[in-house]
């Protein structure tokens, strides 16, 4: 089981008011959530919104089930509400009818600029010490200094080929946005505004006289750039993708042969006796990545079984279970020897420094320049109505 993120619509008008108070280091005239000092007796509840497959009460599986034993433990009855976009899990959580979301790094900023999520104690997480540095205190989850997400698992986007068409096997994203490409009509992207970082980061290096120094931090010019290189790339693309199924059996049919994807797909695919052999790699350019992290409501009525939530998630045999359920590297870095599969941590690059180096992770784009440039840059509402320009052209 692996989510789907599905690009869903966005309301333009909300994200506008949200992005726009995004000023300096921090988040101006975002309400600072207060934070919790200690976690007291569970209060019977807990409202969970999460990405499909990260928490699992074996309605999907009878087997998959690490909810039950969470209410069991701690006596806080769990609900759970799944998601397919990032745009849904703003909106949802900004509602306030749920304690905990597991927010990626395309909405993250967002829910904290809005006010939405709490400020988090990590002294109160028993397993914090445990979750990979590279994980914590990202711009995607602190904001000045105050930690507003607790990692969950992260996974590269790849260039994956079909080895018995694509000759010679790429290295570059270039072979996904070439106008005049051999696969035209058999190419595939990502559908979501955050899918306009992977032409950015393309650009970064096949035109550097944009100097392009951050995927998410793009201004006007180079924004633009990245656009019309998507307009452009549109013209070849078979299809684009959000549902990893879909993917899945356009590639095992051979009706797409080349385009981003997960690892977890890669290994769907694989497994797949009827399926054309591929291969997935970074090029050369490089990948974006993303990273999820869960964040408590800052109004939560249930803050107490919230923080045993986070406890329990992060767990390194519950981290376990959710990374190879979900198909992601864990957080939690003992996880990694608990998994079912020796191999792992090793194939979604856990302790892989050199493959960590060439990811960018999701973040959510701000007027305020996240490279430390004094210009503007274009915030995520505009990259929501251009993406809905590049669909349509």
């Amino acid at each position: 089981m692996k989510r789907q993120r599905m690009a869903g619509l966005v309301i333009a008008t909300a994200l506008a008011v949200v992005i726009a108070g995004v000023t300096g280091a921090g988040i101006a005239g975002a309400a600072v959530g207060g934070q919790q000092k200690k976690i007291g007796k569970g209060e019977g509840a807990l409202s969970v919104l999460a990405w499909p497959g990260y928490a699992e009460n074996g309605s999907t599986d009878p087997s998959v089930d690490w909810v039950t034993p969470f209410e069991q433990a701690t006596g806080c009855t769990t609900t759970v509400k799944t998601f397919g976009t990032s745009d849904e899990a703003f909106q949802l959580f900004n509602t306030g009818q749920f304690d905990v979301v597991s927010a990626s790094g395309d909405s993250s900023l967002r829910s904290v600029a809005n006010g939405d999520a709490a400020v988090i104690n990590t002294k109160l997480l028993t397993n914090y010490s445990d979750i990979a540095r590279y994980l914590k205190k990202q711009r995607w989850n602190t904001v000045a200094g105050k930690v507003y997400g607790v990692p969950q698992g992260w996974g590269a986007n790849l260039l994956m080929s079909n080895d018995a068409v694509v000759k010679p096997a790429p290295t570059s994203w270039g072979v996904v946005f070439d106008k005049n490409s051999p696969y035209s009509g058999k190419v595939t992207a990502y559908d979501s505004p955050i899918y306009i970082a992977d032409a950015a980061l393309y650009l970064k290096s096949a035109k550097p006289s944009l100097k392009i120094t951050d995927p998410y931090s793009l201004d006007r010019k180079q924004f633009n750039a990245a656009v019309a290189l998507l307009k452009q790339q549109k013209g070849i693309v078979g299809e684009y993708w959000s549902d990893y199924l879909k993917e899945q059996e356009a590639f095992t049919k051979g009706s797409i042969v080349v385009g981003t994807t997960w690892q977890y797909v890669t290994n769907l695919v694989k497994a797949d006796t009827t399926s054309p052999p591929v291969t997935a790699v970074v090029p050369k350019e490089g990948s974006t990545a993303w990273s999820d992290n869960w964040m408590v409501y800052r109004k939560s009525k249930h803050s107490n079984c919230a923080y045993q939530w986070l406890n329990w998630i992060t767990k390194p045999d519950v981290q376990a279970q959710v990374a190879e359920w979900f198909g992601e590297a864990p957080a939690n870095l003992k996880a990694c020897t608990q998994t079912s599969d020796p191999a792992h941590c090793k194939t979604y690059g856990v302790d892989d420094a050199a493959f960590r180096k060439q990811l960018s992770y999701w973040t959510t784009p701000t007027k305020k320049c996240l490279d430390g440039r004094s210009v503007a840059c274009v915030a995520y509402k505009d990259w929501a109505a251009a993406w809905d320009e590049i669909k349509a052209s």
